[in-house]
């Protein structure tokens, strides 16, 4: 694998086996790069095998592409099994999986009398879209981990799952999103309680803004340049700038590491520039 990620600090991951979902996107798949860099062995799960196929051929011998679908629990089972099958069990689970969808986001901010009937209100979010989103990440998350986590418990084993700022201080716009992401945190702590006597440790990332393709057209117009909404979390990101992905992989390796975070369990660790921390004066 020719070296790409940006190391900030050397850890031996030789005995991991590590199963990732979510890992054809853009923040997963270099968290896949950075462990295959470190020594571990990367499974990379996704419902879109040609995204999940490119991560996997970037990274080599190291890595296994395989379409799974988060929400079936018969495919997540069957990927599990084929990953046995090339390089043993897995020790290592990173919840990546999950996203937002339009039918749950709304067009204004806030509430105002006599909204224009093309604005899409609060009042115009659909259910089967609150349900989709609240499925993408929480009933993934569930899934993958009851499958995963069950050969674990006699062995010990790590679970990284992905939260967000959303969860610390929800966004305008999208209250599914913000409440799922929330839920993935509770989530979090409560597998760190329950896991603990078998010395399973569940920890969470949260990061910031960071530019992905599930949110580009949020933050920059059809000709690249920002949009009013990204100007706003500019604004109340001190640091001043979104995310480059390479900044989340210290945090991902301090909790990959068990000699570094042996101790560290039930967890949501921010990554977000400062945003939490700004009450905006």
């Amino acid at each position: 694998m020719n070296k790409r990620v940006n190391i900030p600090f050397s850890v031996d991951l030789t005995d991991k086996v590590v199963a990732i979902t979510g890992a054809g996107g853009v923040l997963m798949s270099r968290f896949a790069e950075a462990l295959a860099e470190c020594g571990a062995k990367v499974a990379i799960l996704d419902i879109d095998e040609a995204a999940a196929k490119r991560v996997a051929a970037a990274i080599g011998e190291n890595a296994i592409a395989i379409k799974t679908d988060c929400l079936n629990k018969d495919s997540i089972i069957a990927a599990k099994e084929l990953i046995e099958s090339r390089f043993g069990k897995v020790n290592f689970l990173i919840n990546g999986a999950g996203g937002n969808n339009p039918r749950a986001t709304t067009d204004n901010e806030y509430m105002t009398p006599n909204l224009p009937d093309e604005v899409k209100s609060f009042f115009d979010l659909s259910s089967d879209g609150l349900e989709f989103v609240f499925r993408l990440n929480i009933v993934s998350a569930f899934l993958v981990t009851q499958v995963f986590a069950e050969s674990m418990v006699k062995t010990g084993g790590n679970i990284i799952n992905i939260s967000s700022m959303n969860a610390f201080r929800p966004l305008t716009k999208i209250p599914a999103y913000s409440a799922a992401k929330a839920g993935i945190s509770n989530f979090t702590q409560w597998l760190a309680v329950h896991f603990a006597p078998v010395n399973i440790r569940v920890n969470a990332i949260a990061p910031g803004f960071f530019v992905t393709n599930q949110n580009r057209a949020l933050l920059y117009d059809e000709n690249g340049n920002p949009t009013a909404r990204t100007e706003k979390i500019l604004a109340h990101t001190p640091l001043g700038r979104f995310g480059e992905v390479d900044d989340l992989i210290g945090a991902l390796l301090w909790l990959s590491d068990d000699r570094a975070s042996g101790f560290v369990t039930g967890t949501v660790i921010p990554v977000d520039g400062g945003f939490a921390a700004y009450s905006g004066v």
